[in-house]
């Protein structure tokens, strides 16, 4: 098992353990934000399918409009710094939420704008973050760095939601996200104990021009077949799993008739996928191989997603295949989360990892606003539940761009290539 105590492992690295300490409470919070936040505009303002397409659109926007010039920033400066100004000012954003709605001035617009800035800022924080990790562990610990954050990632998914959907329940959403307000200052208050030094950026980046450097990201990600391939299939697969979410808690709280616990208790319940998922990944691929282990998640977590248009109407049936929906969806995300960041680290120069990073998630992440607006747009004309069948159709046939590329052979991590600059 790849994160179990052992001598030299992570486990005897104090300046990890802080960041993993700070990091698994703020996923705690980001657990209880992401249900929180939706339902207080479907339960507490009534949004329409239409609206909460919108404000899908708006939390990710930032993924579109921003990740390329903060990839460049992040390369040209240490990212520690970074990472606790980003914890602290999504603190302070978020808390606009509670005030808000405690004077009585809480309005649809309002949640738009407080998702588009809570992004923003966790594009700086992901993107610093990614780039961050390698310096802090060194690359022969990633991939059980990795696993740790993705099975603390995978461990709050369990409780978050159902922690929140009961918070909703007792003290409505707004004051339900108190709780993330907190937890991103632990995260950035861990961040700040950190003893190891960071080391600086090279000079010789800071000479290049900003379109150059943004465009040097582009090359590491275009210029790698592996990259390539999967950036493509993430980004679709993004798209149509955003479909899903934008409807997922209408369908739930209206035609399911299910009441907000309810539903985090199910959204947790299938997580624990996530979580053996993450444990296992390191396991899986060296039996299999990366590549093989890369389409078995796509495959799985396109396949489980068919099983939430299955539940229909009130009642235990419809619990069991929302369960068994989300639990093979956390398993196939999961597998794919860990050894897709760790070959991106792994094959990307130090150099370029924030600019890679940026660019990377400039395509998966950037489809994400298209597919709330998509979503929002086809629960109105066609119904939640057709958008929910459309939406797990698409992402099983994102499968397609990784299935005829080189992914599926390759069976360990290939080494670093800076191929980013003209020969």
């Amino acid at each position: 098992m790849s994160w179990r105590l052992r001598p030299g492992g992570l486990w005897r690295n104090p300046d990890f353990m802080k960041t993993w300490a700070g990091e698994t409470v703020s996923f705690f919070g980001q657990q209880i934000t992401y249900l929180a936040l939706p339902l207080a505009a479907a339960l507490t303002l009534h949004a329409t399918a239409a609206q909460m397409g919108i404000l899908g659109a708006a939390r990710f926007a930032p993924f579109l409009l921003v990740s390329l010039f903060v990839g460049v920033w992040v390369d040209r400066r240490r990212r520690r710094p970074i990472l606790i100004t980003a914890n602290i000012a999504r603190a302070l954003v978020l808390a606009c939420i509670p005030l808000a709605a405690y004077l009585g001035a809480l309005r649809i617009e309002l949640l738009y704008a407080v998702g588009f800035l809570v992004g923003v800022f966790q594009v700086v924080f992901e993107l610093a973050y990614q780039s961050f990790l390698p310096s802090l562990v060194g690359i022969k610990d990633l991939v059980e760095g990795n696993s740790k954050i993705v099975a603390s990632w995978s461990a709050a998914e369990i409780g978050g939601p159902g922690l929140g959907g009961i918070l909703v329940d007792l003290i409505g959403a707004p004051l339900a996200l108190v709780s993330n307000t907190f937890s991103f200052l632990v995260s950035a208050l861990t961040l700040g104990l950190i003893r190891k030094p960071e080391p600086a950026p090279a000079p010789a980046e800071r000479e290049l021009g900003l379109w150059l450097q943004m465009r040097e990201g582009f090359r590491v990600v275009l210029g790698s077949p592996y990259l390539r391939a999967l950036s493509w299939a993430n980004a679709t697969a993004n798209m149509f799993s955003q479909v899903i979410m934008t409807v997922i808690v209408l369908y739930a709280t209206r035609d399911l008739a299910m009441r907000a616990g309810m539903l985090g208790l199910i959204i947790a319940t299938g997580s624990v996928g996530a979580l053996i998922g993450s444990v296992g990944a390191s396991q899986l691929a060296e039996r299999i191989g990366i590549g093989r282990t890369i389409v078995v998640a796509m495959a799985l977590t396109g396949g489980a997603s068919f099983l939430l248009p299955v539940a229909a109407g009130p009642g235990l049936p419809s619990t069991l295949a929302l369960i068994a929906g989300f639990f093979g969806i956390g398993i196939g995300g999961a597998l794919m989360n860990v050894h897709t960041v760790t070959l991106r680290q792994a094959i990307t120069p130090n150099r370029l990892l924030g600019r890679m990073n940026a660019s990377y998630r400039f395509f998966i992440w950037g489809t994400m606003p298209i597919g709330s607006l998509l979503g929002g747009l086809l629960g109105d004309v066609v119904g939640l539940r057709t958008t929910l069948l459309i939406g797990a159709l698409g992402t099983l046939l994102a499968l397609a761009w990784v299935a005829f590329s080189p992914v599926p052979g390759l069976q360990r991590l290939p080494a670093a290539v800076d191929n980013a600059r003209d020969p």
